[in-house]
């Protein structure tokens, strides 16, 4: 029986669970006097989070470190002036798909989602770089020099003279410290980032290779939890490597598995025909198979679960306990009242004496294990790129089936997924292949800096200058490909047919589309962030703020990401009293971006009651007409927001 507490809560505990969900990497081990340890909230770390500058820390604590970690927190918190610009002409169904393609740097990309997708995606895949000690091409500004790596990683003797060797700082070999350094840098402000966007019961898989997948479990350990920790998958690629003398032939990768919450869970597979083969039993309910009732292998025995012994009675009368062998008192795999309802159910039977407990393999599914062997391996991935282009224009990429497995497992059918290490869009194919297969409606937003190509390689000779542009031509043939094979599936089944009807379903509803955006500097003028440094000769920008070549479509864009409106949603445009105006969602939001708009023109809009309108500050016609605006809305539609830019 429980005691009541008879105190007051334990607030610093209730403000540690806060912050502990907010800031998981905040939180660290430190000794006791009695020699424990015990979870404490890393200060230090928790006023960085707070901090735009580098904030030094001297106690020491268990965690993961290394030189420009701080930089690399400050990087993660820093806010940007960026944009996304629509590239309708680059696009597959601009006006109508959910599927995002961003274009630029991932780190910005990831800034800029925040607003909108906070907590939004259900599934984050990536497979960031390798390690391979060369020069990373997501360059984030804030490389350290080598004198400052020196100081940092105290690389001195004790004369102070430093320990350096040049030719294998500019490597960056695996025998230098900046490495792992580089790498950790590069990929520790995109986790904390993308850790915002993943839903409650969301999850991460990160496919990774043994150079840094210890490295990665720490970092990870930090920025989502280590109680977030759902497993290492083991993954056989294939493709053997590192053959030679005193080394093991490494034959394997890794995908580690994190989630956002304990409130993320893994879903069953579909049963291949192999594993339902052991379903060898049928009846009129369909096929099972027969478990012996009596619990077998550990804690079988009935000091175990002592309300799990106790006797039944045969079809012919007699009374059965559950003895193990040996004789011993053994019990069953369910109490009472579970027994009877299984017996309710026709899912008892009895042969020779003996009582089993029927399994039917209906809505059965199979639990995920991490080890996945019979996935297709890393050669698939590159015939698969050949299949779609006739030639190699991208290396090593992962097979969309491995990505499949990794959607089956830990998203639904209509989830929103990301992968902002797109590379050739194997995740794309994979989200328009799985929805082809079961009618999902999963959605994809891939983001994929735009890598030059060598000029030498086959994607440039294909005219293909970087791997976004791979990217993007991949969705476009893979999607017509998909969309082509459910068709030839179609047209062989009868009209009216189940099958006819769902395929017709499944390829009304496929969305083999995408809306391509780039990442570029704010439409806005300096001015308009900061008006108290306005001189006389940006008086004339003050009239209008924008940057020279914006046109209304990327300022609808920028309105988007700063009301946090969904960058998927569809946009139409219609012609009001001459004004090109733009409807998001029917009537979520309403922007005007012409000039010299008139108290006609907003008694015409207001009449539509939009939930949000937006409008340039520059766009009245004059003084009196936008002091009326915010009147006539008041007295036609109350409930709008109004906002100028």
């Amino acid at each position: 029986m429980n005691k009541l507490n008879l105190q007051t809560p334990d607030f610093v505990a209730a403000n540690a669970a806060r912050i502990v969900d907010l800031f998981p990497n905040c939180v660290t081990e430190t000794k006791q006097p009695d020699g424990t340890l015990k979870r404490v909230i890393d200060f230090d770390l928790l006023r960085q989070e707070l901090s735009h500058d580098i904030v030094e820390g001297p106690q020491e604590r268990y965690r993961l470190d290394w030189p420009g970690k701080r930089e690399a927190l400050a990087l993660a918190n820093a806010p940007i002036r960026m944009t996304l610009r629509p590239r309708k002409e680059e696009s597959v169904d601009f006006d109508t798909t959910q599927n995002l393609y961003i274009e630029g740097d991932n780190l910005d990309a990831l800034k800029l989602l925040q607003e909108t997708y906070l907590g939004k995606v259900k599934m984050i895949y990536i497979d960031p770089p390798y390690n391979t000690g060369n020069d990373f091409i997501y360059d984030d500004n804030f490389s350290i020099s080598r004198e400052e790596y020196e100081d940092l990683a105290s690389a001195r003797d004790e004369e102070g003279n430093a320990m350096f060797q040049e030719e294998k700082w500019k490597q960056n070999s695996s025998s230098n410290g900046r490495f792992h350094s580089e790498w950790l840098s590069m990929i520790y402000p995109r986790l904390k980032l993308a850790r915002n966007l993943l839903s409650d019961d969301g999850m991460i898989l990160i496919s990774i290779d043994k150079g840094e997948v210890s490295n990665l479990r720490k970092v990870c350990d930090e920025v989502f939890g280590e109680t977030n920790f759902r497993g290492q998958v083991s993954r056989v690629t294939g493709t053997p490597s590192g053959q030679g003398y005193g080394i093991l032939v490494n034959e394997i990768d890794y995908v580690l598995v994190y989630s956002r919450s304990e409130a993320s869970f893994f879903r069953g597979l579909p049963f291949s025909d192999g594993d339902a083969s052991i379903y060898d039993q049928e009846d009129a309910k369909g096929k099972y198979l027969i478990r012996p009732l009596r619990k077998t292998g550990g804690e079988d025995r009935r000091e175990d679960r002592p309300t799990m012994h106790y006797p039944i009675e045969a079809p012919d009368g007699t009374i059965v306990l559950p003895v193990g062998p040996g004789g011993y008192e053994s019990r069953w795999r369910c109490g009472k009242e579970s027994y009877a309802s299984l017996v309710a159910e026709d899912r008892i039977e009895w042969r020779k004496g003996k009582v089993y407990q029927k399994f039917y393999l209906e809505g059965r599914a199979k639990q995920p294990s991490d080890l996945w062997k019979d996935l297709a391996g890393n050669k698939k991935g590159s015939l698969e790129i050949k299949s779609h282009f006739n030639a190699k224009v991208f290396d090593s990429p992962k097979p969309s089936e491995l990505i499949c497995h990794c959607l089956q497992i830990a998203a639904d059918s209509d989830d929103l997924i990301l992968d902002f290490f797109s590379g050739s869009a194997s995740s794309a194919e994979a989200v328009m292949q799985l929805n082809a297969d079961d009618g999902g409606n999963r959605r994809h937003i891939m983001v994929q800096l735009p890598e030059p190509c060598d000029e030498k390689s086959e994607a440039f000779k294909a005219g293909y200058p970087t791997i976004a542009e791979i990217g993007k031509e991949r969705i476009r043939r893979a999607g017509m490909k998909i969309r082509n094979e459910l068709d030839k599936k179609l047209a062989k089944e009868l009209a009216g047919s189940e099958k006819h009807t769902s395929l017709k379903s499944r390829l009304d509803s496929l969305d083999i589309g995408f809306r391509v955006l780039k990442i570029d500097s704010s439409n806005m003028a300096d001015v308009y962030y900061q008006p108290d440094k306005l001189t006389q000769d940006g008086l004339a920008l003050q009239v209008d703020n924008l940057k020279p070549g914006r046109n209304p479509e990327d300022l609808l864009f920028q309105i988007l990401l700063d009301w946090g409106v969904d960058l998927a949603l569809p946009i139409t445009e219609e012609i009001i009293l001459k004004r090109r105006v733009f409807f998001v969602a029917d009537n979520a939001l309403a922007a005007c971006f012409d000039v010299g708009l008139d108290e006609d023109f907003v008694k015409e809009l207001a009449k539509r009651q939009p939930l949000r309108a937006v409008f340039r500050d520059s766009g009245y016609a004059s003084d009196a007409v936008k002091i009326n605006f915010e009147q006539i809305f008041k007295a036609l539609s109350p409930y709008t927001d109004i906002k100028t830019l």
